[in-house]
């Protein structure tokens, strides 16, 4: 057996290695390296697959959401509301902007973010929400856009985990995670279901006007060059990995399905261990499986079911071990509350290895792995 890997880049490129290399050949004989046509196709082809929305290509995911909250034109001390357990890119960008980050628990099943707790959380000086559609499925956008519009407010749908996820609304319609909202904002990192060889990142626009002040503000904002009409920033998706980008993309239905059909043999595999629960699935969207999470019961120790495994050749990985709430660089932002579902996920979590490349006999080995640590407790 192959050596086990958290994600597989290397023989999921294999697959497709020529077609990589002519792409990448190519941006090299037309010398276009920055923006041009590669950039273009790539855009044009991502908007087709997400239903005509605009797509906003950039230099990557954190931009994507820093871009998104400019082009709303909020102002320093208007309140941004956003789940707690999260990367802390969600909350980075939030307070670079002198915005104020406002934190509300996440679903304990669903690990997204509350919708019963949004209210609660708005006041006069709440402009937005970002829900985050952690680890692979949507947030209930369906209930997160009734609140957004009774109160008036923005939706960024911070899609970097659940690119090709799809929501279903109670009416019927389907709509990919990221194009629900006012924007989506995705990445590209190379980890992600649909990663480049670099980073990268692009926004999902409805609207003609924010498309536009996105791609200004990506832009120096300028749309006639050396014209700034707004004050922007720098922050371009480089021809190379829009041409990876575009290629992979044409397979990202598969990867999607790939990962979908793993997690279903580690729900087969692991659905009777003691101690270990399963993710679950929210009725109203699909699962991609960016992550496959388990909760660890009161009865496993983390550290050492992780140090076992590691002995075995199996990497883990934590995502994430301190919530927002708690990190220093954050404590002007703590009010003193308690997240319980987050502050709970942040100590019994772990994410197992879960790719396209990832095989059953590999699967079955980590299961079993994990099955001996609970019988040696």
């Amino acid at each position: 057996m192959n050596k086990i890997q958290m994600v597989d880049l290397k023989g999921q490129y294999e697959k497709i290695k020529n077609e990589i290399n002519a792409a990448i050949q190519d941006v090299i004989d037309h010398t276009a390296f920055i923006n041009g046509p590669k950039v273009n196709e790539f855009s044009d082809n991502l908007s087709k697959y997400l239903g005509g929305i605009h797509v906003v290509p950039c230099a990557n995911g954190t931009d994507a959401l820093q871009i998104a909250l400019m082009a709303l034109g909020l102002e320093p001390g208007d309140e941004v509301i956003l789940p707690v357990h999260t990367y802390v890119a969600t909350a980075e960008v939030i307070a670079l902007l002198r915005l104020e980050p406002v934190f509300v628990d996440v679903h304990p099943e669903y690990f997204t973010i509350d919708v019963n707790q949004i209210v609660n959380k708005i006041s006069p000086k709440t402009k937005a929400i970002v829900p985050v559609h952690l680890y692979g499925q949507c947030a209930d956008m369906e209930q997160i856009m009734d609140i957004a519009s009774k109160y008036n407010l923005f939706v960024i749908e911070d899609t970097a985990q659940a690119i090709g996820a799809e929501y279903t609304f109670s009416n019927g319609k389907k709509a990919f995670a990221g194009t629900i909202g006012h924007i989506g904002t995705t990445s590209f990192f190379p980890s992600k279901n649909l990663g480049c060889f670099g980073d990268g990142g692009a926004m999902f626009v409805q609207d003609d006007e924010i498309a536009k002040k996105c791609m200004m503000i990506a832009n120096h904002g300028q749309s006639v060059k050396y014209h700034h009409d707004i004050i922007g920033c720098n922050s371009r998706l480089d021809a190379i990995q829009a041409a990876i980008l575009d290629v992979k993309l044409k397979y990202l239905d598969s990867y999607c399905k790939a990962r979908q059909n793993a997690a279903i043999i580690y729900d087969e595999l692991l659905k009777n261990v003691p101690g270990i629960s399963i993710p679950k699935i929210f009725n109203k969207s699909t699962h991609v499986y960016h992550q496959y999470t388990v909760i660890l019961g009161e009865s496993i120790e983390r550290s050492k079911l992780q140090a076992y495994l590691i002995e075995k050749g199996i990497p883990t990985m934590i995502y994430y071990p301190v919530p927002l709430h708690k990190q220093k660089g954050y404590q002007y932002y703590n009010k003193g509350e308690s997240f319980t579902v987050t502050e709970m996920l942040s100590k019994t979590v772990l994410s197992l290895p879960i790719h396209t490349e990832l095989t059953r006999n590999e699967q079955e080995y980590i299961a079993n792995a994990i099955i001996e640590f609970i019988k040696l407790k």
